[in-house]
């Protein structure tokens, strides 16, 4: 049972006549666990509802700016674009060995974002149908749990720069349901490796991941996706940066979509090539 919770907000200075940034936080346990978002402009319902989530180390306020291609959307297609912020700035995701203090008390991580979504559907009557969760980094691998424990919650996903846990490393109950996923890494990145290893991040280790192509292949496979996806080479905004996107793709009538987009000489960063937030929107859009 979702625990209590309790409401605290402050709403940030802004002006009337553009988005309004706001800051809430809902008590979940014994912890106060905040998030950002900006407020609807008009008083519309039965709008999405999407997760934009910091990595491990970051700050949520500071996140938004990575987002503000799309938020320039969020009012004609009628969607909500939030930020949560992790406890001490990391998340408790699915890797058993992380050193994060989040990872090591347990941090119940499903109930701030059950509790999230039922704020924003008594406040704003979002579609609860439509729900989304997208990471960049840690927050990718805290997609990746969203889609691995609450799949009858989420409709879909995107990790972005962020592999699958590997089986040693694997700290969640895998609920071994399909769901529509998209992951977006980059071949080139240090933090974490396209062909699967070690990762660390903010002088903290991780654990293991396993491979994109492991990862891309655990969701198609749940999917009841057999043999090769579909390959398209995304058209390159900038031919001067030696990056390149190829997409990967799963999609058949009654099954979920399945996506990867393979950042060629990628790292662990936002590219200019593509607006990551706006492609998961894209992708997310796709699935209602």
């Amino acid at each position: 049972m979702l625990k209590k919770l309790c409401l605290a907000s402050l709403l940030l200075t802004a002006a009337p006549s553009i988005a309004q940034p706001v800051a809430d936080s809902i008590l979940v346990g014994n912890h106060y666990r905040v998030f950002y978002f900006n407020k609807p402009q008009t008083n519309r319902t039965n709008g999405s509802l999407m997760f934009a989530i910091h990595g491990s180390g970051g700050n949520a306020a500071n996140f938004m700016k990575n987002a503000q291609q799309l938020e320039k959307r969020a009012e004609s297609e009628n969607f909500i674009v939030v930020y949560p912020q992790g406890y001490k700035s990391f998340w408790n995701e699915c890797r058993k060995h992380s050193e994060a203090e989040a990872n090591k008390i347990d941090i119940d991580e499903q109930a701030f974002f059950q509790g999230m979504i039922n704020y924003f559907g008594d406040k704003y009557a979002i579609n609860k149908r439509n729900v989304f969760a997208s990471g960049f980094s840690g927050g990718g691998q805290m997609a990746y749990k969203m889609g691995i424990t609450m799949p009858e919650t989420f409709k879909a996903i995107c990790a972005m720069v962020a592999n699958m846990p590997t089986a040693e490393n694997m700290d969640c109950i895998e609920s071994k349901k399909p769901i529509a996923t998209m992951i977006i890494n980059g071949t080139a990145d240090p933090v974490n490796p396209y062909e699967g290893g070690e990762m660390k991040s903010a002088g903290l280790t991780l654990g293991n991941v396993q491979s994109t192509d492991q990862s891309f292949n655990y969701w198609a496979r749940l999917a009841g996706y057999k043999g090769k996806p579909d390959k398209q080479l995304v058209p390159d905004p900038d031919k001067t940066n030696n990056i390149t996107i190829e997409k990967y793709t799963f999609k058949e009538k009654r099954k979920p979509e399945v996506t990867l987009l393979k950042v060629n000489n990628g790292k662990h960063e936002f590219q200019s090539d593509m607006d990551f937030f706006s492609a998961a929107w894209d992708f997310f859009k796709r699935q209602i």
